[in-house]
């Protein structure tokens, strides 16, 4: 992905995560960012917070250069400096290192994104996030010492090379279609859902015709889909919204009970609820394909997962294996009869439940799957889109199952 995106870039910057050495099981460094910028062969700029330090920011600065010889570490961001005799002490500190300082970051107080329990409020539900990037880009221009940093982010031919010998896929080349799949999707993208992978959006928009719409303010499906995607996102902090949109509700319901094929990860898992019950215990009603209810827990659900599936879905078929990542603070009050998936740690070591919904034609779970290299499971269900009709006539109004 770094290859494919950056051809018509002449820089490119890989956002790292968590702390540079820390992996996805916290033994070692697997999936962390050293080992992604290993595996490509990428200076690291390391963003030090020098908040509570002074001559201690050298014991650091070197603990990370010399802990992995393998990772270049390129120069240093001095982070939250207080003032002029603080920086002068940052300075003097890490003079010895030979460790260039790319930027300086003073503290700044007046420019703070909010948080909740998932994190950082995204940035399109902020209504003064125009002035927050203004402030931001000018810290941008007037902190970095650009002349020195820009030569480490231009293009590097090599990337071609690092990414297709990083390929878990071998046979993803021949999984991909020659030319787009005609089939018709609707994609929820609003406030309560915005959790998506940006590949796996170009992705449906490379092999299908996508149209997004909004289970918050749309009263109706749009016109001809075939398809329906529901991405994580936010849906307990707008379930009082959700619930007040019954139209859109019942256009989801009887779609899906008309075997309209549809995934739905994480947040869009607890929409085709029955309830979703937030942290205040206010329960709100759901599109209620699912026979179970998501109720807000103060316990975070957070790691990579080896997923095999023990059913079928239009994604998977049983005893197939995909890799996904599991982020969410709800619970289920009620398990799958038939679950999906099988779960276990991304080594395979740990055993940890089985999760996930099939009924209709849904495939219903918590896991966010990147579709970048199993980009097998994205045109499987695309051709169950395909195939789905929109010459059988939905009816207005269609029974649950019972359960």
């Amino acid at each position: 992905m770094l290859w494919a995106h950056s051809q018509t870039a002449k820089y490119a910057v890989v956002e790292g995560v968590m702390g540079l050495f820390d992996g996805a099981s916290g033994a070692d460094d697997v999936a962390s960012t050293a080992h992604i910028a290993r595996l490509l062969d990428l200076p690291v700029l390391l963003i030090l917070n020098c908040s509570s330090l002074a001559r201690s920011v050298a014991a650091i600065a070197h603990g990370y250069r010399s802990f992995d010889p393998r990772i270049q570490i390129a120069g240093v961001v001095l982070n939250r400096v207080g003032s002029d005799r603080h920086l002068e002490l940052l300075e003097a500190a890490l003079e010895p290192l030979n460790l260039p300082i790319l930027g300086v970051l003073r503290r700044q107080e007046a420019i703070t994104i909010p948080d909740r329990h998932l994190g950082l409020i995204p940035a399109g539900e902020l209504d003064h996030v125009s002035l927050l990037i203004e402030k931001l880009a000018h810290l941008g221009e007037t902190c970095f010492d650009w002349a020195k940093l820009l030569p480490l982010l231009e293009y590097d031919p090599r990337w071609q090379a690092n990414t297709a010998i990083l390929s878990t896929d071998p046979s993803l080349e021949t999984a991909l279609p020659i030319s787009p799949i005609p089939a018709r999707i609707a994609i929820a993208r609003d406030a309560a859902f915005n959790f998506y992978y940006a590949d796996n959006l170009d992705l449906f928009e490379q092999f299908a015709d996508v149209v997004y719409w909004s289970p918050l303010q749309d009263a109706a499906l749009p016109e001809g889909v075939q398809g329906l995607y529901f991405g994580g996102g936010f849906p307990e902090v707008f379930a009082a919204q959700l619930a007040d949109n019954q139209a859109a509700q019942q256009a989801v319901r009887t779609a899906i009970q008309a075997g309209m094929p549809t995934y739905a990860e994480c947040g869009g898992l607890m929409y085709l609820c029955e309830q979703i019950v937030d942290f205040s215990e206010q329960a709100y009603s759901m599109v209620n394909i699912l026979p179970t209810t998501a109720k807000m827990a103060n316990r975070l659900t957070l790691g990579y997962r080896q997923a095999t599936a023990i059913g079928a879905s239009p994604l998977v078929r049983s005893g197939e294996q995909l890799w996904g990542h599991e982020f969410h603070r709800s619970i289920l009050t009620h398990a799958p009869d038939n679950p999906l998936f099988h779960l276990q740690s991304y080594d395979s070591k740990i055993s940890l439940k089985q999760e996930g919904w099939q009924r209709y034609q849904v495939h219903a779970s918590y896991i966010h799957v990147h579709f970048g290299a199993q980009t097998q499971y994205l045109i499987r269900f695309l051709e169950h889109c395909r195939q789905y009709s929109n010459s059988v006539k939905i009816p207005r109004s269609v029974a649950l199952e019972e359960k």
